[in-house]
């Protein structure tokens, strides 16, 4: 990933992040509440040796004092030490219990002794400190001491410095532990997003798809709430940024196949519900608008949706053509006041892939072709069936439309596959559903027309309740 794709992703789960920093921070609060609170005071013995007061049997002294302090800080935790303090502050617990809370350590280089006692009380802490010590003292000369008359120890431990009350206890730190559980909160929730980006298999964006692909991305159409009300936006609602969109893929679609005679696109997807219906549709209609004169096919002979989106006569259409039942000049509807012209698929048939792939369909593409600037088929999704890739070895050219949030990154590789592998051209991809704000924002949501969504009747062209049909249908008997 790139540091740009790390970026989207805190920008896209942002909630999430900040969700598992309170959760964490929440719970860091919650522990260092419940925790008990402890103390900590310490006292200071220092280890001296008596010697005759010559320079050499000082220095030897010092010697002396420093490699035996570490013996002696050892000997603070252990019975003898320990248990004449628990008698005289009546602790009430085992020596092993009290060595729990006992610390001891000589600084380096020196022969002082640190005694810290921890203690959830404050004065038992301070007093502790201070009777190990006085013990600590005691026990050292009696060990040190020859047996021998009138002998004196060689060493003497000395209290230096008593421990004092505590005012604030050591633990629980509530900012430390804030911070840490905010730290590790963060690395937490930033962890979760970037490992559930890694597992998404949905298509978001353009991004996505140029990570699977290197097939043009023609276009993207945006997400309208309102779609299922109004399939038809480029005619219903022009000024609409889904109606740019069309309008957007149209002019890129001029720039395609340059070399092509035949301007005929198969229009089809991955998964049935991605929208490649109404973006025939739209585009046949925004195609029209721009003076070309324009067939929108319905070749999907399994559930056809043309005539219902542009509202034409569906009885009669492509199946009936093909068998032979109706002559093509009576089937083919006119639509509007530009250039377009509407063919059905008529008859729901039992063999659709056969009729798509057979030498009747071959003949009625070229005428197609001969009669129109450009012909647009609807066909059926790829991976169910496999008309779509039969016709758009036929047509010549084949769109795929890929719906953002819906389609998943093997079913567009597995449609690509099944085009590849009838030899079925792919001129580009189209994305639709795509939102127009978010870090998956499309990029004409920037652009900041200021369109709003408005009533679509008061900026509507008015549309014949019964479309113009340039000739009526009929059925061969």
């Amino acid at each position: 990933m790139e540091l740009r794709d790390y970026i989207r992703i805190l920008r896209k789960s942002w909630v999430l992040i900040v969700l598992c920093t309170l959760v964490a921070v929440g719970a860091a609060s919650t522990y260092s509440i419940l925790q008990t609170p402890q103390y900590s005071a310490t006292s200071k013995v220092v280890t001296l040796t008596q010697s005759s007061g010559s320079t050499a049997d000082l220095a030897q002294g010092n010697n002396f004092s420093v490699a035996r302090v570490k013996t002696y800080a050892e000997l603070a935790t252990t019975p003898i030490v320990l248990l004449p303090v628990i008698a005289s502050l009546d602790l009430g617990i085992t020596p092993a219990e009290l060595a729990k809370k006992v610390a001891a350590a000589a600084q380096l280089e020196t022969s002082i002794i640190d005694v810290t006692v921890t203690d959830t009380d404050p004065v038992r802490a301070a007093d502790t400190a201070n009777a190990i010590s006085n013990s600590l003292t005691v026990v050292v000369e009696e060990i040190e001491t020859p047996d021998t008359v009138d002998a004196t120890s060689p060493v003497k431990l000395t209290l230096t410095q008593e421990a004092t009350v505590p005012i604030a206890p050591i633990s629980p730190n509530v900012p430390l532990n804030i911070a840490l559980g905010a730290l590790v909160g963060l690395a937490l929730g930033v962890g979760v997003a970037v490992l559930r980006e890694t597992l998404e298999t949905r298509i978001r964006n353009t991004h996505d798809v140029e990570q699977l692909t290197d097939l043009p991305i023609l276009g993207g159409i945006v997400f309208d709430p309102k779609a299922k009300e109004r399939p038809l936006i480029v005619h219903v609602d022009p000024r609409s940024p889904r109606a740019e969109s069309f309008r957007t893929l149209r002019t890129n679609l001029q720039y395609l196949d340059v070399g092509r005679v035949d301007r005929s696109f198969v229009i089809t997807s991955s998964i049935e519900s991605e929208g490649k219906s109404t973006t025939g549709a739209n585009l046949a209609i925004a195609l029209a608008d721009a003076g070309s004169r324009v067939l929108l096919v319905d070749a999907d002979l399994r559930r056809p949706k043309v005539a219902d989106y542009m509202d034409v006569e569906g009885a009669v259409g492509l199946t009936d053509v093909l068998i032979g039942r109706a002559d093509l000049a009576d089937v083919i509807q006119a639509w509007g006041k530009a250039q377009l012209f509407v063919l059905p698929a008529g008859h729901v048939p039992p063999n659709p892939s056969e009729l798509l792939g057979s030498t009747r369909m071959t003949q009625l593409i070229t005428e197609f072709n001969r009669a129109f600037d450009v012909v647009i088929f609807d066909a059926p999704p790829l991976l169910p069936v496999t008309d779509a890739a039969i016709l758009a070895k036929n047509v010549g050219g084949a769109l795929i439309v890929v719906a953002a949030g819906r389609t998943h990154k093997n079913q567009l590789t597995g449609a690509i596959a099944a085009l590849d592998n009838v030899g079925a051209p792919i001129s580009g991809l189209v994305l639709t559903m795509l939102p127009t704000s978010g870090p998956d924002a499309y990029g004409y949501g920037h652009y900041g027309y200021g369109y709003s969504y408005g009533d679509p009747e008061a900026i509507a062209p008015s549309i014949p309740a019964e479309p113009a049909r340039a000739r009526g249908a009929r059925v061969k008997s």
